[in-house]
C-alpha cells in the first residue's frame, strides 16, 4: 500500500494540475510535492474542489452503469455481453469475474485515489470545516468499499493500516469519519459540488443500518435518529418525473446531494451514451435517447405486476423511469442493428436522457443533474429500519403517505395503499420493490441486495446473465474479488489474503 498510496497521490497531482493550470505557479509542474499541496488551507480548497470532481467522476461514462450490472434491476444488452467477456463477467458471475478482472480492478482504483487524498485533506487543513471534507470523502468512499470487497485497508496520515483491517476497525473509521463531518460540514452550501452536514448525516444512518456481520452490531435506532436529523429540511417534489427532467433545474427541494453533470465538455456525463438504445443511434446519433445498451432494464423491473414484475396500475413512476416507446421524433421506427440482439428494441432507462442535445449534438454530450442522495431514498430508508424494531405499522404508514402517495398523483386508492397488518417479512420483501421503483438505476442496488443478504437469490432469479447457462452466481459473490494489482503492489496484502472463492 505504500507503493499504493504514493502513486494515488502523485495522480491527484497531476489531476490538480490539469484543472487548476494557475495554481501554483512559483513552482514548476513537476516539482510539486506534497507539502506544497497541503502546505496551507488557500491550497487545501483547491484540493477539496478537485476532489469532489474526481468523486463525481466515478459516475462518468460507463462509472454510473457498471455497479448496476449483474443486479437484478438492470444487466447488459446481448451484444455487450458477447464484446467483452471481462465487462460480461460482472453479469454473468463466471470465471472471467477474478482478481485480473480489469473492470473490477478501475472500481477499486478510482475509489482508494480518493480515499488517500481525503486522509491528507483530513490531516492538514487548520479548520474542522475543511477537514470535514476530507472526513465526508474518505468515509464515503470507504463505506463504498467496504460493501464491495469487505475487509479493507484503512488509510490515515497518522497511522496507516496498510492490510486489510477487522471489519469492526473498518465500520468504526466510517462511523467516525462521517460523525466528524456531520457535526462540522455547512448546512447550506452556495457551490452546490460541495456536501452538506445533511449528506453525511444521511450516510451515517444508511451505514448503521447496513453493518454486515463482523462489523458490528446494526444499529436500526441510531440509523433512525440520524435520517430524523434529515428528513425535516429536504421536501419531496409533486412530480417524480422532475428529477429526470434535465430541462429543469434538478437540484430540487428532496435532492440532498446530486452530482453536477452539464451537457458541455468535459462535466458531461456521458451516461446515456451507454444506457440508450443502439437501434436508436443506428438511424440518428443526435437522437437524445440513443445509446449502446450497456445496462438495460431487467424483464422484473420493467413489468408489471400481472406479468411477474413490480409496475402497479397507476404509478407515474414507471413511465418517468423507463422508456418503452423508442418512435423517434421525427417518426421513424429503429429496427435491430447487424447485433440482431432483440434487447436493442427492449425498454430503457431514462434516467440519463438529456432532451437538449436531441437534433443538435451526439448524446454522449448530455449532462443532466445526477441524484446521488434523495430525500426518498431516506424516507424508505427508515421505514425499513422501523419494520426492523417491529414498528412495521408505522413503516407501512410513513412509506404510504410520503413516496407512494407522491408516485400515484397525490392520493391512493384501497388497491395502491400497504396494508396496515403487513406482516415483517412482507414488508421486508415490498420495501425491496419499492426501493428498485423509486431508486433504479442511481446506484443502490448493489448495496441494497448485499446487506440485506438477497444478492444471489434474487439476481439468479431476475438477471437473464447470471440466471442463464452461463451464469455461476453464488455466496461468495457478495464480495468482488481484490485486484491482482493491489496483491502486487501492496507488500500488506498477499494472494492469501483474497477473499474467498476467487
Amino acid at each position: 500500500m505504500k507503493k499504493m498510496t504514493t502513486r494515488y497521490i502523485a495522480l491527484f497531482a497531476v489531476v490538480m494540475l490539469a484543472s487548476c493550470s494557475d495554481f501554483l505557479t512559483e513552482k514548476p509542474k513537476v516539482q510539486l510535492v506534497e507539502e506544497d499541496l497541503f502546505s496551507d488551507d488557500k491550497k487545501i480548497v483547491f484540493a477539496v474542489d478537485g476532489l469532489l470532481t474526481q468523486w463525481r467522476n466515478t459516475r462518468q461514462d460507463r462509472g454510473a452503469l457498471i455497479l448496476e450490472l449483474g443486479t437484478d434491476e438492470a444487466q447488459q444488452g446481448g451484444q455487450q455481453v458477447r464484446e467483452n467477456s471481462t465487462q460480461a463477467a460482472l453479469d454473468r458471475y463466471d470465471a472471467a469475474l477474478d482478481a485480473p478482472n480489469s473492470t473490477i480492478a478501475d472500481l477499486w482504483n478510482k475509489r482508494w485515489s480518493i480515499i488517500a487524498t481525503a486522509a491528507k485533506i483530513y490531516t492538514y487543513a487548520s479548520t474542522n470545516e475543511l477537514k470535514a471534507y476530507g472526513a465526508f470523502l474518505r468515509g464515503t468512499l470507504t463505506y463504498e468499499c467496504a460493501m464491495f470487497w469487505g475487509e479493507v485497508p484503512l488509510i490515515s496520515v497518522e497511522n496507516n493500516r496498510l492490510g486489510r483491517q477487522p471489519l469492526a476497525d473498518v465500520y468504526a473509521s466510517i462511523i467516525s469519519d462521517l460523525a466528524f463531518a456531520g457535526q462540522y460540514l455547512p448546512e447550506h452550501q452556495d457551490d452546490l459540488k460541495r456536501p452538506t452536514r445533511y449528506a453525511a448525516l444521511a450516510l451515517l444512518g444508511k451505514v448503521y443500518m447496513s453493518i454486515p456481520d463482523g462489523g458490528g452490531t446494526r444499529d436500526y435506532a441510531k440509523a433512525i435518529e440520524y435520517f430524523d436529523q434529515v428528513i425535516p429540511h429536504y421536501q419531496l417534489v409533486t412530480d417524480y418525473g422532475r428529477i429526470f427532467d434535465a430541462e429543469q433545474n434538478q437540484n430540487l427541494t428532496e435532492s440532498i446531494y446530486s452530482f453536477q453533470f452539464r451537457n458541455q465538455q468535459p462535466d458531461n456525463s456521458m451516461v446515456q451514451h451507454h444506457a440508450g438504445s443502439r437501434a436508436v443511434a443506428n438511424l440518428d446519433g443526435n437522437v437524445y435517447f440513443g445509446g449502446y445498451d450497456l445496462a438495460v432494464p431487467t424483464e422484473y423491473y420493467y413489468s408489471d405486476v400481472a406479468d411477474g414484475g413490480i409496475w402497479e396500475d397507476g404509478d407515474t413512476r414507471k413511465l418517468a423511469s423507463i422508456r418503452y416507446d423508442l418512435t423517434l421524433p421525427d417518426g421513424r421506427v429503429p429496427e435491430l442493428t447487424w447485433t440482431g440482439q432483440q434487447d436493442e428494441l427492449g425498454p430503457h432507462t431514462r434516467k440519463f436522457e438529456d432532451i437538449r442535445t436531441n437534433g443538435k449534438v451526439n448524446f454522449w454530450n448530455g449532462g443532466s443533474i445526477m441524484p446521488y442522495l434523495r430525500l426518498s431514498d431516506i424516507l424508505l430508508s427508515k421505514a425499513e429500519c422501523l419494520n426492523e424494531l417491529e414498528q412495521t405499522g408505522a413503516a407501512v404508514d410513513l412509506v404510504n403517505t410520503t413516496v407512494r402517495t407522491r408516485a400515484f398523483g397525490g392520493s391512493l386508492t384501497a388497491e395502491q395503499t400497504w396494508s396496515a397488518s403487513m406482516s415483517q417479512d412482507d414488508f421486508r420483501e415490498n420495501i425491496l420493490d419499492e426501493r428498485m421503483r423509486e431508486l433504479a438505476f442511481e446506484g443502490w442496488r448493489r448495496i441494497d441486495l448485499i446487506r440485506t443478504k438477497q444478492l444471489v437469490p434474487l439476481v439468479k432469479a431476475r438477471n437473464i446473465w447470471a440466471g442463464g447457462p452461463d451464469g455461476r452466481i453464488d455466496e461468495h459473490h457478495l464480495r468482488y474479488p481484490i485486484p491482482d494489482t493491489e496483491i502486487k503492489l501492496n507488500e500488506f496484502i498477499d494472494v492469501d489474503d483474497q477473499n474467498s472463492g476467487y
